[in-house]
């Protein structure tokens, strides 16, 4: 089983190579898709001399946004299955393993790694209250059962990214890509994650105005789409 793990890159330079470190120690066989979207803190630089067999980098020429940088990488995939993975380090590489047993155990072509399922996560309340608003909504409009729509570690098969259409270029990527997987009737399994989050001065990009983009992404979904 063969795992594409897409990361989307802007501005990472002080956590790049130790993300890169703890992925490549992650016991599966797998591929690294890095996308940099234009980064101008030495990212490029960094992403440039790597020359692993197992890596693939893809420059964005401009700014697109985290749906543009995951557009890109699923285009160059070839796993049986793809994760999302964040170029911080929020996320532990190690719970791939994890997420990766349940999609195969069960067959499941989408498996989230939930950081609500276990103990309250470390994160600013803001954060949490906005992530459990958001959840609550896509449940209430999509009928669901899910705890953390937000999250990161996105697993699908590969078959289901290709035949998924994924119109947003930024952070309302991840409200999209669950409300698409729900409208095609997918189930969504999740299981337990480890997760810290890091503060706005250590490079946290997300504001509030991704939280308007994401519910109106849902609503626009839900009710207007075609």
């Amino acid at each position: 089983m063969r795992l594409s793990v897409l990361i989307p890159v802007f501005n990472e330079s002080a956590t790049i190579q130790e993300l890169l470190t703890k992925v490549d120690a992650v016991d599966l066989e797998k591929e690294l898709i890095i996308v940099d979207d234009c980064s101008t803190d030495g990212t490029r630089d960094l992403l440039k001399s790597m020359k692993e067999p197992n890596r693939t980098v893809v420059f964005h020429d401009r700014n697109r946004g985290k749906g543009a940088a995951l557009r890109t990488g699923f285009a160059h995939a070839t796993g049986d299955y793809v994760i999302i993975q964040d170029a911080d380090l929020e996320y532990e590489p190690e719970d791939y393993t994890r997420l990766l047993d349940v999609a195969v155990r069960e067959n499941a072509p989408v498996v989230y790694g939930s950081r609500f399922k276990g103990t309250r996560p470390v994160m600013a309340f803001k954060h949490w209250a906005g992530n459990r608003t958001l959840t609550m909504l896509t449940n209430w409009l999509y009928g669901a059962a899910l705890t953390d729509i937000e999250t990161c570690y996105k697993l699908l098969r590969r078959d289901l990214v290709a035949d998924l259409r994924i119109d947003s270029d930024r952070f309302n990527v991840e409200p999209e890509l669950t409300a698409k997987i729900l409208m095609r009737g997918t189930d969504i399994v999740e299981v337990p994650i480890a997760y810290a989050a890091r503060t706005r001065a250590e490079g946290k990009k997300i504001s509030w105005m991704d939280a308007v983009s994401a519910v109106w992404t849902l609503v626009r979904l839900r009710f207007f789409a075609r």
